[in-house]
């Protein structure tokens, strides 16, 4: 071997040995900040580091597992005879004699879906109306698989609410909140049968409150969400993040009939008085002021020779009805009733039917331009007008 390669390798081999003890010696006092051995962070900062961080989301599902049980799914079915143009199918008997079908009708059933909420232990169920107006027969599935025939109660076509009855025991129900303490921005969620596919969740928020002139309804105070509302939804239960209904899933805004980010509720406010309504009456009982009128436009203030103000034109008044037993006339405009100013037509809609056969509401506005006032004496909505 070369003298060169023998003094390098003899070099090396010291350098390594002083490495090795060097390290050793700096090992033992701790002047080198190696995790081999050394403590951890102290113990002190650790805890606060874990107590600190976020815990994990559990989402809603308690909200969802206190309300879940009491919305169900509801099945309306429509019972029509075939056409006996066909034979019809041929039974075992008919098939071993080598015999032809007779041509006898078989009926066919038109299902439809939608879904309710038990809002009381003894199976009354509240849904829409437009779920349950075409039926010969109305089938309940609860969310444990239970399944019975449901009996109509009643109905209001006038906000789309109606009270289904079923037969069976140990009903779960809902807890009710108040749904006037709502507020934009709130966080809902929407329980129902889309499609019939099944019992599904959806998560949004309160979008608006108070929305008017969205449906066919003639009594509109409606909840605006985005939670996600399809076909079969109708009926379901709206509830907030502690599990408690808000209102009844009832309409879409939509192009397509589909959910398109735009979807609203009937208050639980409102369908529970309509709802207890129809259960001690069958039907619900409103005020009646025999009147008709439209909101004031610009081109309805200029046929009135006025600049601007609030309030409701009356266009029309029933004879002998309580407006016209209180001097109501064509032409007045109406701009407060019981000191609450009136804006729109669904606003004196709303008041009067809030009122009950026998209240007496003080009426202000104008008359060709003068101020008056009239007292009048509630009667009881016409069944006729229902």
């Amino acid at each position: 071997m070369p003298k060169q390669n023998h003094s390098f390798l003899y070099f090396s081999a010291w350098l390594a040995i002083g490495v090795f003890f060097g390290l050793s010696i700096l090992l033992i006092r701790g002047d080198i900040h190696i995790n081999l051995g050394q403590p951890a962070a102290d113990s002190s900062d650790q805890i606060s580091a874990q107590q600190s961080a976020p815990r994990k989301q559990r989402g809603y599902s308690e909200a969802v597992m206190k309300a879940a049980p009491a919305v169900v799914s509801i099945q309306t079915i429509i019972w029509s005879k075939a056409s006996t143009d066909e034979p019809a199918e041929q039974t075992v008997i008919e098939r071993f004699l080598g015999k032809n079908s007779p041509h006898r009708p078989r009926r066919q059933a038109e299902t439809s879906a939608g879904s309710g909420v038990i809002i009381k232990a003894d199976g009354f169920i509240l849904t829409n109306y437009h779920v349950i107006s075409r039926r010969d027969e109305i089938r309940v599935r609860l969310n444990d698989g239970r399944v019975a025939k449901a009996k109509l109660i009643g109905s209001d076509p006038d906000t789309d609410l109606a009270i289904l009855k079923i037969d069976l025991e140990n009903l779960p129900t809902l807890s009710i909140a108040d749904s006037n303490q709502l507020k934009v921005g709130d966080i809902v969620l929407a329980i129902g049968d889309p499609f019939a596919i099944g019992q599904t969740v959806s998560q949004g928020i309160i979008s608006a409150t108070g929305r008017t002139r969205v449906s066919q309804n003639t009594y509109e105070n409606f909840i605006q969400t985005d939670a996600a509302i399809n076909p079969g939804n109708s009926g379901g239960a709206l509830i907030n993040t502690e599990g408690e209904i808000v209102g009844i899933n009832s309409n879409i805004f939509s192009s397509t009939g589909n959910f398109q980010g735009i979807s609203f509720a009937i208050p639980i406010d409102l369908a529970q008085e309509v709802a207890q309504q129809i259960i001690q009456n069958g039907y619900v009982v409103r005020g009646w002021l025999g009147v008709e009128g439209q909101e004031l436009t610009s081109k309805v203030l200029r046929t009135v020779d006025l600049d601007s103000m609030h309030g409701i034109l009356i266009t029309d008044v029933d004879k002998n009805g309580p407006g016209d037993i209180a001097g109501l006339k064509r032409g007045d405009i109406i701009t407060r009733i019981n000191q609450q100013d009136i804006i729109s037509t669904q606003d004196i809609l709303n008041l009067v039917a809030a009122g009950r056969p026998g209240d007496e509401f003080l009426i202000e506005g104008l008359r060709k331009r003068q101020s008056f006032t009239a007292r009048a004496t509630l009667g009881q909505r016409p069944l006729m007008s229902r």
